[in-house]
Order: C-alpha cells, then structure tokens, then sequence
C-alpha cells in the first residue's frame, strides 16, 4: 500500500502527520529487547501483549546479554528496552549510549540491589557485610558469594564490595538460574550462603530471605528501572512509544506477577495481571 502512494499522496499523508502511521502499520514489528531476568521478561511480556491486541501491531522479542541490548538500542537494531537500571547499575553501559538513545519513562521506582541470606541465619551472626570477615562465618559460607551474569551490573558492583570490604570470598558469577538453583538446593537443606540478589523478584515470594547491610553502600542505592529507545523511535511509531512511556507499576504488584510467572508461565501471569487491573491498562492506553 504504502509504496504505490503518489508525490500528492505522499504530500497529503505528511500534511496530515499520517505517515508515521502508516509506516507503523506496513513496517516491520516493533523489536524489544530484554535480558534473562524475571522482572524483565515480564514487563517486557507485558508491554508486548498490549502492543500486539490493543495497538494491533507485531511486536519481535529479542533476548540477549546487557551489554548488546545498549548497543541495539543505540544503533537502531532494536526499537526499546525495558530495563535500563539507572543510575547506578547500568551507569557504565549508559553513559557510553546516552546521547544516542531516548529515555521514554519509568517503569518502576524503589528497585534495590543487595546480598541476602536466609532468614534462618541468626541476625547476631550476619547483620551487615561487614560480619562476612568472622572466620567462622567465612567456614560456614564456604568464602563464597553466590552471583549472576558476568556483564550484569550487580555483578561489577558485587566484585567493588568484595574489595571495598576485603573480603577474601570469591564471588560465583554462574547466571540468575544458577544462582536461583544454589539457593533452592542450600534453602531446603537450610545451608549457609550469601547471594547476589534484586528486587523486584519473585525469589521473596517463594523464600525468606533478607538483605544484609551495606554501609559501605558499595551496592548502591535505590534505583529506577526506565524505558530506552532508539532515536526517532517516538517520531516513527508514536502509539507505542505513548503505550511505554505510561507502564509504571508498583513494585509489589510486579513481585506477585513475577511468582505467578513461576507458578504458570510469563503468558498466563500477563493475562491475569491484565485482566487484574483494568483500569490501570487503560490509562496506559490513554483510553
């Protein structure tokens, strides 16, 4: 359709500002890219599902590493992404793409990320970081520290702790399945461990868990979890970068979903948050 228009069709679709719909609607699917991670995916699930019923566009989920998701943004291979942890944890990968990206919203605020133990270790033996130095502690954790990816944030910031405590631990960068599978297996023996760890996610719904101080604050404060698009994407396709710019959600509705996920699958816990919170999707639609 689009490339049959005449010169005076063209004319009038611009005049009209009715080419980036039509683009929109001819053009290729809107490409979100996201991480492994459990908020990640259903946030991303989420906004996908609504792209796809509500705008009636096709949506192409790519799933990579952190670092190739800042790149794609920034060159144009993919449309947005859902989960730039600003301003600490990703600081490094965002400043180098900053002036070649839009900052569409937020999707959530209060995100925290910390170590926690299970809720079985005695506070009066580890309270803080601080309290991984005692000798009998280190015997009892195995001098190690249970991590995630080697390129995520938490991971660069959990190497920073170890050093800036001197700690002689040795940090276990595996994947957030790997992590997820050491603290299953040491929670249902009700074994000692430290690990990397983030909220929101659904591993707080499923165990007791707790963080352990950081004054240090080598782990950083609170962050906000913002949508990145690549340039010119508002002007292509402004419905859904109006439908990314509006998703926010409280942080407790996100853990519940995410143990829903687990429990049925990330489509089943889109669905029923949808259908969930009604009125909330509208405002997100602008309805």
């Amino acid at each position: 359709m689009f490339r049959k228009l005449t010169r005076i069709g063209l004319a009038a679709l611009v005049a009209g500002g009715m080419v980036t719909a039509a683009l929109a609607q001819e053009g290729k699917p809107v490409k979100l890219g996201w991480a492994a991670w459990s908020d990640a995916e259903f946030v991303t699930k989420l906004a996908a599902k609504l792209i796809q019923d509500k705008l009636g566009q096709k949506v192409e989920l790519v799933q990579t590493d952190v670092a190739p998701l800042y790149q794609g943004v920034s060159r144009g291979d993919l449309d947005a992404m859902m989960m730039a942890w600003l301003p600490e944890t990703h600081a490094d990968y965002f400043k180098r793409v900053e002036s070649k990206v839009e900052t569409l919203g937020t999707v959530y605020e209060g995100a925290k990320l910390g170590w926690v133990v299970p809720q079985y270790i005695p506070e009066s033996e580890i309270s803080s970081i601080e309290d991984l130095k005692k000798d009998e502690v280190k015997q009892k954790l195995g001098g190690a520290v249970q991590g995630i990816d080697p390129g995520a944030g938490l991971t660069r910031l959990s190497e920073q702790a170890i050093k800036d405590y001197g700690l002689d631990y040795k940090l276990q960068i595996s994947s957030e399945a790997g992590m997820l599978t050491t603290v299953d297996r040491d929670m249902r023996a009700e074994k000692w461990f430290v690990a990397t760890a983030w909220s929101p996610h659904w591993m707080f719904g499923k165990y007791k868990l707790r963080y352990i101080d950081d004054p240090k604050g080598s782990l950083g404060e609170a962050e906000h979890i913002d949508v990145l698009a690549r340039k010119g994407f508002k002007e292509d396709n402004p419905r859904v970068a109006e439908l990314l710019s509006r998703i926010q959600l409280p942080i407790p509705e996100l853990e519940a979903a995410m143990f829903d996920a687990q429990e049925t699958s990330y489509e089943q816990a889109v669905d029923k948050y949808i259908a969930d919170h009604p009125d909330r999707v509208k405002s997100w639609l602008g309805e």
